[in-house]
């Protein structure tokens, strides 16, 4: 499998484990529960997306040097 996608798919792993412990009932009004969880998706994809962009920058870096 491509590295790129590998660090992709762990980033999402951990960013979704990360989000578990975020309570965001405090900006969510009641009874809107798919647009919270819609929110949470949206907030996973683009941690995930900093996150593996950022390892695989050290990953090239490093292997550079």
């Amino acid at each position: 499998m491509n590295l790129r996608l590998i660090i992709y798919l762990l980033s999402i792993v951990i960013c979704t484990f990360a989000m578990s412990g975020v309570d965001l009932s405090i900006i969510i009004k009641k009874n809107h529960i798919w647009e919270a969880r819609f929110l949470i998706i949206v907030i996973i994809f683009g941690l995930s997306y900093i996150l593996a962009n950022f390892l695989y920058d050290i990953l090239t870096i490093t292997s550079i040097v």
